[in-house]
């Protein structure tokens, strides 16, 4: 509880222009943000790229976080637009696709064709069309129920769903 207090204060000090609290939110959250980059764009650069923008985009749209929804889910939103921002510009570079193309399945070890399927399979997810693909992303790929992936991506748990069923059945004939 004292750290979420203390993260609350530290939001509220960094809203206000305090340089140190704005430093220890980037520092307290930028492996969450960069984790959520990485699945999102399949790759380490663009990870990388990503999580700087928003850092960047965070200091000034800290002011405003309202607290009607958690930090974290407040976060991912920065993220996921930022990410969507970085595919329209058509700035992606996937060099784990392309090393991923060289190598036959014969030539794999059993875990690394398991590796390579799960790899493909998040690359076919990253096709979907936007709204699939973070339903899809959110749930799976964070773990998260219909519930709080509606809270982040602003709609209804219904519609999550929704998605989340139209992206299966997208899958079926891209896997």
């Amino acid at each position: 509880m004292d750290q979420i207090l203390a993260t609350e204060d530290t939001i509220a000090r960094a809203a206000k222009g305090d340089r140190a609290a704005f430093a220890a939110l980037v520092s307290l959250h930028y492996d969450f943000l960069y984790r959520t980059a990485y699945k999102w764009c399949g790759n380490r650069e663009d990870a990388e790229d990503v999580t700087q923008d928003v850092c960047i985009k965070l200091a000034t749209a800290i002011s405003g976080f309202d607290g009607r929804s958690a930090f974290t889910s407040w976060l991912y939103r920065i993220v996921l637009n930022a990410v969507r921002d970085r595919q329209r510009q058509g700035v992606r570079r996937s060099r784990q696709s392309e090393a991923l193309a060289h190598v036959t399945a014969s030539e794999m070890a059993p875990e690394q064709e398991s590796v390579a399927t799960q790899s493909q399979i998040w690359d076919a997810v990253r096709k979907l069309p936007e709204k699939q693909r973070d339903a899809v992303l959110l749930v799976y790929g964070e773990d998260m129920a219909h519930a709080e992936a509606a809270a982040i991506m602003g709609t209804r748990e219904s519609t999550v769903s929704w998605y989340v069923h139209e992206a299966k059945k997208a899958l079926k004939g891209l896997v």
